[in-house]
């Protein structure tokens, strides 16, 4: 089966600017000699193999940063080259229209995990706050920009505070829109001004979130019947960990967990930016938010993310029961409403829609919505 990464170049293409673009950019990041190109309805670019069993066994990528010491979160280079890497040894096909396309499409995932990394927030399913200085609310809209507030800035004052200054209430959901939100903003702020200026319009008369979020601007690659590899990720990929404990799922946001995957086995933590989560640890903490349910004054059912906390801390220092926690939830998820013998792993990923001309569903999107 094909996989890697398809460009439709034209036979004419061979040596054009976009290929040129893609050369030159694997050679800034020493990667070239790793890049096999094969001609197959266009360009079929893929990891070359050696590279593949080596690097990356069983499509796993969790440990490539420590394979080839790649400082992912020092060095925005190791970085780009992490998302190079595994998108050319993608377990299935990804087809882009364009080489600029593909290289905005690395640019997004590399603002995504920069501007996930730098994301504070409080947890909160309910709450109704953002900087007044550049957004208001109102049920009709939800948050929308003040007059003459940049969406870019804006969404950075919210989700990226000084030191010392205040931490926004946020649901783990709502952060991965903003997040992804701005980083397509700030690519479209280079290569698609338009694009911009049709996302900042939405946002100063009604804000886009929930389902219509994730149709717009997100796809989803694979499915439940045709799983990705389980330890398949690619820096700025949004993943879903879903609660499989059927009753502390129905505490309102605690169905699952919405992270992106930052690179070199880490996935980020909105809540506690410095102690970003590796795949067992946050599968230890979704196991225990069974155990810390109560009932509110008014009878809701709530969570305690300070006995999760407890708990956790707990689990960690027995290897043994770790071990058997992670056996647990180290399995694919159930179906939706179905919670029987999954875990809490998720068989997709998702990814920003195209952003540049010709090709953007995404402003053609916008345009009909206005």
């Amino acid at each position: 089966m094909a996989a890697g990464i398809r460009i439709p170049f034209p036979p004419a293409a061979q040596t054009g600017p976009g290929w040129e673009l893609l050369l030159a950019e694997w050679r800034r990041l020493g990667i070239a000699d790793s890049v096999e190109c094969l001609e197959e309805n266009g360009k079929l670019l893929r990891l070359a193999e050696p590279c593949a069993r080596e690097w990356m066994p069983g499509h796993d990528t969790l440990g490539l940063a420590e394979t080839l010491k790649l400082e992912v979160c020092h060095q925005e280079d190791d970085l780009l080259r992490e998302i190079w890497l595994t998108l050319l040894n993608c377990p299935v096909l990804l087809e882009y229209p364009s080489a600029e396309e593909l290289l905005a499409a690395v640019r997004i995932r590399r603002n995504i995990v920069r501007n996930a990394g730098r994301t504070l927030l409080n947890f909160h399913t309910s709450a109704i706050e953002r900087p007044q200085d550049c957004w208001h609310y109102s049920e009709a809209t939800g948050f929308v920009l003040n007059p003459g507030s940049s969406l870019i800035d804006s969404l950075k004052k919210a989700c990226q505070p000084e030191e010392g200054g205040q931490w926004y209430a946020f649901s783990c959901n709502r952060a991965t829109e903003y997040v992804v939100l701005l980083a397509i903003a700030e690519e479209a702020r280079a290569s698609h001004p338009e694009l911009l200026r049709q996302l900042q319009a939405q946002w100063e008369k009604k804000a886009i979130s929930y389902e219509q979020f994730q149709d717009l601007f997100l796809n989803e690659l694979a499915s439940l019947e045709e799983p990705l590899p389980m330890h398949y990720y690619v820096p700025g990929d949004r993943v879903w960990f879903r609660n499989p404990d059927s009753h502390s799922s129905d505490v309102r946001g605690f169905e699952g967990s919405w992270v992106f995957y930052l690179g070199g086995g880490k996935f980020v933590n909105f809540w506690k930016r410095d102690r970003p989560f590796d795949l067992l640890s946050k599968c230890v903490e979704i196991y225990h938010w069974r155990h810390a349910t109560f009932r509110d004054a008014q009878g809701e059912l709530q969570l305690d993310e300070n006995i999760v906390d407890q708990h956790v801390a707990e689990t960690l220092k027995s290897p043994e029961e770790t071990a058997c926690i992670y056996e647990r939830m180290h399995r694919f998820r159930d179906g939706r409403g179905v919670y029987a013998e999954g875990g809490c792993m998720d068989a997709t990923r998702e990814l920003p829609k195209f952003v540049l001309p010709p090709h953007s569903d995404l402003i053609r999107e916008l345009r009909a919505l206005a």
